[in-house]
């Protein structure tokens, strides 16, 4: 049986957002159930076991407002997330010497409290790379390989 995929995004623009509804159906396409949730709180994701993140870097180098309050509600509890196991999918501007910065928090953060990261991060580039749907679901074996 097939685990099921919880999808987790943070976009300030949509990019990130219409990045996961795509490989949401790709997923259940292939068989595999999923959840997809725009910016949740703690509370819809915490008994997930496995994620994909899919998020956006804004600012100067932040997290999206939409996926901020869970990541900030992560590292303020004393959770032990050893039972979690992620993947993310970054998208940034190259322009930027913050490029994809928010994947780094949510790297850090999540195995800061021993979640277990299976798959090699993606980072689209917007600049260079202009069909983001198409780059995500190129990387999307290297996900399923390691769940």
């Amino acid at each position: 049986m097939q685990p099921k995929i919880c999808l987790i995004t943070g976009s300030t623009l949509g990019s990130a957002e219409y990045v996961a509804e795509h490989l949401e159906s790709v997923l259940q396409q292939q068989g595999f159930a999923t959840e997809l949730h725009h910016g949740p709180a703690l509370d819809d994701v915490i008994n997930e076991k496995l994620w994909l993140v899919v998020t956006s870097t804004h600012g100067a180098g932040e997290l999206p407002d939409n996926l901020k309050p869970l990541f900030e509600m992560l590292k303020d509890n004393n959770m032990d997330l050893s039972d979690l196991r992620f993947a993310v999918i970054g998208l940034g501007n190259s322009d930027y010497d913050t490029f994809c910065f928010a994947v780094d928090t949510v790297e850090e953060t999540l195995q800061g409290k021993s979640a277990v990261k299976i798959a090699d991060t993606l980072r689209i580039d917007v600049l260079n790379d202009t069909d983001h749907d198409q780059c995500a679901e190129d990387w999307l074996p290297t996900f399923i390989q390691k769940i």
